[in-house]
């Protein structure tokens, strides 16, 4: 991974409040002693490892800015993939998905979804909302299969 997700939610708040007309260099300075709202949800979705990677982009990719996306080993087990997307309220709060996909059975495959975003004085769970949004989006509308875990 080329950059961490502090560094990233960082950078993205510095675009924001430059963009507005701040100081874009002080709100990355400050969003660096933000805490941090991190969710992370366990899913089995029940298609084969390339269905799975494509299904996992397409949800990704219609809402997301790409940070990267790589092979891990071989490439033929597991994809990570990761993307900036907007959360909180107006969709302005940046919010960082790594995804890794990991080959399961034949007609399965292992799903980590990770959210994590920066927590102002106004709590958002910006984090915590984005993934539980991407895991039902992952799993169709009834959301049987997976578990989350908080940090």
């Amino acid at each position: 991974m080329d950059q961490d997700e502090d560094q990233i939610l960082a950078d993205e708040l510095a675009a924001l409040g430059a963009q507005s007309g701040g100081s874009g260099r002080l709100t990355g300075l400050v969003a660096k002693l933000m805490r941090k709202n991190v969710h992370e949800i366990d899913l089995v979705i029940p298609l084969p490892f390339g269905d799975a990677v494509e299904r996992v982009a397409g949800v990704l990719g219609g809402g997301g800015q790409p940070v990267v996306s790589m092979r891990i080993g071989d490439g033929r087990d597991q994809e990570m993939m990761r993307v900036v997307v907007g959360g909180g309220f107006g969709s302005l709060n940046p919010v960082v998905v790594t995804v890794l996909v990991t080959k399961g059975t034949e007609d399965s495959s292992a799903v980590r979804l990770r959210a994590a975003a920066k927590e102002g004085l106004v709590k958002q769970r910006a984090g915590e909302k984005t993934a539980t949004r991407l895991a039902a989006s992952l799993t169709g509308p009834d959301g049987e299969f997976g578990s989350s875990r908080q940090e």
